[in-house]
């Protein structure tokens, strides 16, 4: 397990319970996520993430944009 970072704070997912069924079966809860911005979504999926795989998963996932420069036709 890698060790936190001292700028986040530790992350740990209790790995001994399983329960099978989805999160949007209750409606209200499907309700109060659509009522959330984009922008808050995305970091609670990143924050979940992190805790699934560690810091190290956000690596995997930096792109890399280039813009290349060809001859006119």
């Amino acid at each position: 397990m890698t060790k936190p970072s001292p700028a986040s704070p530790a992350l740990q997912m209790d790995r001994t319970v399983l329960t099978c069924g989805s999160e949007f079966d209750d409606p209200e809860q499907r309700l109060w996520w659509h009522r959330q911005t984009p922008e808050y979504r995305l970091q609670h999926m990143l924050l979940l993430r992190k805790m699934n795989y560690g810091d190290e998963s956000s690596a995997r996932l930096q792109r890399v944009l280039e813009f290349a420069e060809l001859p006119r036709r």
